[in-house]
């Protein structure tokens, strides 16, 4: 569990995760991100109140989950840095879709900026 800006990977998966699902929906509650990550309300309630503390999300008991604009940039960060790499495993590398997507999501953490930058750099070229 690195800690990066302050974050752990878990809270950057949660980020992500609404990040993700605002994309689809404009309401998205504690059971939207439970379901979708498979976890207990509980477990996702717990992480909402970490983040909200930390200034990365606007949620009211029972209400609807807004990230504010720090969650929204940490969210879009951690998603494309794993589409960037996501697609640098399956299209460069040529690792399968189901390897790439964990490792992806493990390297989606670790990532600098600068290496994302990079990355995204070297697949336009390979277009």
């Amino acid at each position: 569990m690195k800690i990066k800006n302050g974050l752990s990977s878990s809270m950057e998966d949660y980020l992500r995760e609404i990040y993700i699902l605002t994309q689809k929906k404009d309401d998205v509650r504690v059971t939207d991100i439970a379901q979708f990550l498979g976890l207990s309300k509980p477990s996702v309630n717990r992480a909402m109140n970490t983040l909200k503390e930390q200034g990365y999300i606007e949620h009211e008991h029972y209400g609807t989950i807004q990230l504010t604009k720090a969650g929204l940039e940490a969210g879009k960060n951690v998603y494309d840095t794993y589409k960037v790499v996501y697609k640098f495993l399956t299209e460069i590398l040529e690792i399968n879709p189901a390897d790439a997507e964990e490792e992806a999501h493990l390297l989606e953490h670790d990532i600098s900026k600068g290496t994302r930058k990079k990355l995204k750099k070297f697949m336009k070229k390979k277009k």
